[in-house]
């Protein structure tokens, strides 16, 4: 897999054999919809597995990047990666993502983009996680909420409980069986 574009273009990443990375086309439309949103942005990934969208934000200017997964194997690679690249401004977690919503919660933290990208299989997770970032301080006024799911998951137009409680879909996005919906305050 490579990096797509930023300083790092054309940069081969590793990824674990048992998870189903970003592909390049899915990851270039993600960054062609944000535009230069991404540059000094602060970044989460939550089921990070490869890491490779949060590489990407770093490649293409993000400030920072926060991987989380529950997975060793996933974290290792993607340090290994971000070692390789000489990046040093990220933080990897090791838990699930729904408690490190709260954990994040709890420190305060707040990032202008977060990526969600669960095993297709946790349709179900990915709208809890929706709902707890709605709910919680971890986006910022201005923030975006990117899902990657598939097209037969239905996601909500609005998730969350009233004005400035809420995310409202104001995007999405199909590549084949993938879906992207992109959502804001």
């Amino acid at each position: 897999m490579q990096i797509i574009s930023g300083v790092f273009k054309g940069r081969r990443i590793k990824f674990p054999k048992h998870i189903r990375p970003t592909q390049n086309k899915v990851r270039k439309a993600i960054f062609d919809c944000l535009g230069d949103f991404a540059l000094g942005a602060s970044f989460l990934e939550l089921f990070a597995g490869s890491g490779a969208v949060g590489i990407e934000a770093l490649s293409r200017g993000a400030k920072e990047a926060v991987f989380v997964d529950s997975d060793a194997a996933c974290l290792r690679a993607i340090e290994s990666n971000l070692r390789y690249l000489s990046l040093p401004r990220f933080r990897l977690c090791e838990m699930d993502s729904l408690g490190a919503i709260d954990f994040f919660a709890e420190e305060k933290s707040s990032f202008d983009i977060i990526f969600l990208d669960p095993p297709y299989a946790k349709g179900l997770e990915l709208k809890k996680c929706l709902l707890k970032i709605a709910g919680c301080g971890i986006l910022t006024p201005l923030g975006i909420v990117i899902s990657q799911h598939q097209r037969k998951v239905e996601l909500p137009e609005e998730a969350g409980n009233g004005p400035g409680r809420s995310l409202l879909l104001f995007k999405q996005k199909r590549y084949g069986d993938t879906l992207l919906s992109f959502y804001r305050r």
